[in-house]
């Protein structure tokens, strides 16, 4: 029963990230934050001397490079607190930019700590972190419960238009779309597609009309 709970809320999370996708925005990802874990692992890794410690978020291909570029922030960092800044900085980029890449992600930088990431990856790392998965799937299922209601309710409101107004029946075709694609997106990524790895931003299967 603990099993069948933790993969629906699996699920579940898979369902809002296509969701998100059929929208404009993009799938937020903190891969690329100074607080997030790529670079933190970054850090620790300086700090410590131990590039295994990164290479776990590069593919098997890309390690020679973050060795050679780990070995050049190294030896930059002895010459002095400016060049310590500069060899770290240089580091935190190509190692994300390397991670990102072997996502299929494109790069744009090195985002400053703090962003407002929203509720959900917030949400997911704490459950990482404290082993308990219920909070994520409270949050995953009220905010579909609102999604769902909030798309079937306006195309419920516009279902009865006048077949001779025009404006109405657009404005009826327009909810319905917008509920249709949002159920559709619900349905796909329950078969847990576009979470797996390789996929920072995945598009989902989107109705046509």
């Amino acid at each position: 029963m603990k099993r069948r709970k933790v993969l629906t809320c699996l699920t579940l999370l898979g369902i809002l990230l296509a969701v998100a996708l059929l929208g404009p925005a993009k799938v937020l990802a903190h891969c690329d934050t100074m607080d997030g874990p790529v670079v933190q692992a970054a850090q620790a890794a300086l700090a410590t001397d131990n590039v295994k410690l990164v290479l776990i978020w590069v593919q098997k291909e890309d390690e020679a490079e973050i060795n050679k570029a780990f070995e050049r922030a190294l030896a930059v960092r002895k010459l002095g607190p400016e060049a310590k800044e500069l060899a770290d900085m240089y580091f935190f980029e190509a190692l994300v930019r390397i991670h990102r890449a072997g996502e299929g992600a494109p790069y744009t930088g090195v985002k400053p700590a703090g962003l407002d990431l929203g509720p959900a990856i917030p949400a997911a790392d704490k459950a990482i972190a404290e082993g308990k998965l219920e909070p994520v799937g409270k949050l995953l299922m009220q905010t579909m419960h609102e999604g769902i209601h909030k798309y079937f309710d306006q195309v419920s409101a516009k279902r009865d238009f006048d077949p001779n107004d025009v404006e109405a029946g657009r404005e009826y075709v327009e909810a319905y779309v917008r509920f249709i694609h949002y159920v559709e997106g619900l349905y796909q990524a329950g078969k847990i597609k576009g979470v797996e790895r390789g996929h920072h931003e995945s598009g989902g299967a989107a109705h046509q009309h």
